[in-house]
């Protein structure tokens, strides 16, 4: 009688083991590595930068690649979705199949299903070898300056199909992209199963490739600005202020009280472009001075009084500049 109720108990904590598993599902909180006080925002901004590392085109030697990425697609679009988030919350992934009325009786008939010596029945598993048709690729521009205020720039993008397969119908959607601060130059926006549809399996995915226009004042390398300012001769020489108007209209301050010398640099730090995987972080802009010279000829008279305003003696050396000798 002990002995059968000693198996009776291993029985039931197997049982309470396998609904908590099952009542688990996957960590989709996990899965994006963020936290579960996490904003929708901070979640795209995971996804995004995950659905570029996990990509099966990507990962083609890893076997598991498609699950991962397939897991990826899942976390997100429950997410990214208020009310999914909130049942996902409150009944985990298993609530999300069975809806928020799931009860311990539906569980346990969904897991068990897979025994049929226990409970009978069957349960349909998805296939995640379903053949899948080709991604669209779509170039999305955005200029620098986008780039510079506290807000995303949003656009929307008309999306359509021209595939002629029988049995597929033509559909346009409008599809939202939020281009975030510090976005660069060839970032892919991912829409997972917005590709080109596919007869017998699930359709492609649609990426939108970010293509960041040229700038008539300022040329971005990663996070930093660079620019090029042009001053007279005599400013080089005794100083000079000016103010240098930014991407998003503030200006930036310049003041030199001391020769500069043509090619000079001069750095401010902060003022550059914000880092994509964290805003606080920005770039410097770095600006390169140019020194406009005189045209006109001098007289012998300004000749002789530039040498006793200066008082420098001739220097003529020969070297080679390239290597920095």
């Amino acid at each position: 009688m002990a002995s059968r109720r000693m198996k009776v108990s291993g029985v039931c904590c197997l049982l309470l083991y396998l609904v908590a598993a099952v009542c688990a599902g996957r960590d989709f909180y996990k899965i994006l590595g963020v936290s579960k006080s996490a904003s929708v925002k901070d979640i795209k901004k995971a996804y995004r930068k995950l659905a570029l590392q996990l990509h099966p085109d990507r990962n083609q030697d890893d076997p598991s690649a498609q699950d991962k990425f397939a897991d990826l697609g899942a976390a997100y679009e429950v997410l990214s979705d208020e009310e999914k988030r909130k049942q996902y919350d409150a009944y985990g992934e298993e609530g999300l199949k069975e809806g928020h009325h799931s009860s311990h009786g539906d569980i346990f008939s969904s897991f068990f299903g897979d025994f049929g010596f226990m409970f009978g029945g069957q349960r349909p598993q998805q296939d995640r070898n379903i053949p899948r048709d080709g991604n669209v690729q779509n170039p999305a521009c955005c200029s620098t300056s986008s780039q510079r205020g506290s807000g995303e720039k949003e656009m929307q993008l008309q999306a359509g199909n021209e595939n002629n397969t029988a049995g597929l119908v033509n559909e346009e959607r409008t599809l939202e992209v939020e281009i975030e601060q510090g976005v660069r130059d060839d970032m892919e926006y991912p829409f997972i199963g917005e590709g080109e549809p596919h007869v017998d399996g699930e359709p492609g995915d649609l990426r939108f490739r970010i293509k960041v226009l040229k700038h008539p004042v300022f040329e971005r390398r990663g996070d930093d600005l660079y620019t090029n300012v042009t001053i007279s001769l005599v400013e080089a020489l005794v100083g000079f202020e000016m103010d240098v108007v930014h991407l998003d209209g503030h200006k930036v301050h310049i003041a030199r009280d001391k020769i500069t010398k043509p090619g000079a640099r001069l750095w401010k730090k902060g003022e550059g472009l914000p880092n994509f995987d964290n805003v606080n972080i920005r770039g410097s802009l770095i600006v390169t001075f140019d020194v406009d010279f005189p045209r006109e000829t001098l007289d012998e008279r300004q000749k002789e009084g530039i040498r006793n305003l200066l008082n420098q003696m001739p220097v003529q050396k020969v070297y080679n500049g390239l290597q920095g000798y």
